[in-house]
């Protein structure tokens, strides 16, 4: 069993996909980062930066795994799936790139643009071209390769996606962007997260380009 303590952000969708996907049993406990759970001792003993996700894993010693990115790599590992062999070095570099790039940069976006509109122009703007410009070399590489690390769904994609399922937040039109438009919308087909974008049990559903 897979205890996910986590709140519903891209970062806590993309795990709650990826154990939908390797189809391990998990259990939610939902941490409310708007009341500072995440800053509970209790928390930090698990997540020294207090972020969530972290994962337990009950039937491995209860290790307990922290960062989105290393917890897709331990799950993937653990289960033999979407993280191929012959293909490590390219999911690799694609995962880093939603770790570094995608996530940090459109969460300022996100922080700007969707929470404080009208607080910093500079924030504003600065944040939003570094968005569109994300879209852009996302859309490039979706022209050359069926998914991010080639021609295999992988844990690059489970990584990425979520955070292009907020597009609405951008206000950049994902449906300006082909190759990112029929990527996401493929992704979005998949039973696995279709259950897992909904994870907190609300009837969330994926948003349409």
């Amino acid at each position: 069993m897979i205890e996910l303590l986590t709140a519903d952000t891209p970062n806590g969708k993309k795990i709650s996909i990826m154990l939908e996907e390797v189809g391990l049993k998990y259990k939610v406990k939902k941490i409310n980062i708007f009341k500072d759970e995440q800053f509970k001792p209790e928390f930090r003993k698990i997540s020294p930066f207090s972020k969530i996700p972290v994962i337990i894993d009950h039937d491995n010693n209860e290790e307990a795994i922290f960062e989105s990115g290393a917890i897709l790599i331990y799950l993937a590992e653990k289960t033999n799936k979407f993280y191929d062999k012959k293909e490590r070095l390219k999911i690799n570099q694609w995962l880093m790139v939603q770790m570094a790039i995608v996530g940090p940069f459109i969460g300022q976006h996100h922080q700007f643009h969707h929470y404080n509109p009208g607080k910093s122009k500079f924030g504003e703007d600065r944040y939003f071209k570094i968005a569109k410009t994300i879209y852009k070399d996302l859309d490039e590489r979706l022209g050359n390769s069926e998914y991010l690390a080639g021609k295999n769904y992988t844990i690059a994609d489970i990584a990425t996606w979520p955070w292009i399922a907020r597009h609405e937040w951008h206000d950049i039109g994902l449906k300006n962007y082909k190759n990112l438009t029929k990527w996401y919308l493929e992704i979005s087909k998949r039973e696995a997260v279709i259950k897992g974008f909904d994870f907190m049990d609300r009837g969330e559903v994926i948003p349409k380009p």
